[in-house]
C-alpha cells in the first residue's frame, strides 16, 4: 500500500549519512515502521476487534421469538435456542437448525421486549397527558 514510501525514506537515509559521514539514527529508521504498525492498527485491527466483539455479544443475546437472518440469507423466527445452535422457523411446517456463528444479524427482537418497551411508551405518554391536564386551566370559564 505505502511501499512507494519506503524506497524514499532509505534514500534520504543514505543521502544524510554519506554526506555527514555518520550512521542513521535508530530513532529515524524505525520511526516509517512504528508508524505503519500504527496505522495497521487504527485502520485495520482495532475497528474489525470492535465488531467481532458486537458480534458475539448479539449471538450470546439470541432467544427464542427473535427474527434473524442467518449468513446464507434465510429470514425466520427462533423456536428454541441451544447451547451452540438454535432452531429457526422458516415457513409453517418449516423448521432449520444452525450453529449460533451462523447468524448475521438481528432483525427485531422478541415480542416480550417490544411490548415492554411499549408499555413503557404508553405509561410514559399516559404520566405527560396527565401532567397536561392537571397544568391546563379548565377551558369551560371557571
Amino acid at each position: 500500500m505505502y511501499s512507494f514510501l519506503l524506497p524514499l525514506l532509505m534514500a534520504g537515509g543514505q543521502d544524510a549519512a554519506a554526506a555527514g559521514g555518520q550512521q542513521p539514527s535508530l530513532i529515524g529508521s524505525l520511526l516509517p515502521f512504528v508508524a505503519v504498525i500504527l496505522i495497521f492498527y487504527f485502520l485495520i485491527i482495532r475497528p474489525q476487534s470492535k465488531k467481532r466483539k458486537e458480534t458475539e455479544k448479539m449471538i450470546s443475546a439470541l432467544k427464542k421469538g427473535d427474527r434473524v437472518v442467518t449468513i446464507g440469507g434465510l429470514c425466520g423466527t427462533i423456536q428454541s435456542v441451544k447451547e451452540t445452535s438454535v432452531i429457526i422457523k422458516a415457513d409453517d411446517n418449516v423448521k432449520l437448525e444452525y450453529l449460533r456463528s451462523a447468524i448475521s444479524s438481528v432483525v427485531t427482537q422478541a415480542k416480550e421486549e417490544k411490548s415492554k418497551e411499549i408499555e413503557d411508551n404508553s405509561k410514559s405518554e399516559n404520566s405527560e397527558s396527565e401532567k397536561e391536564k392537571t397544568e391546563r386551566p379548565n377551558e369551560s370559564g371557571e
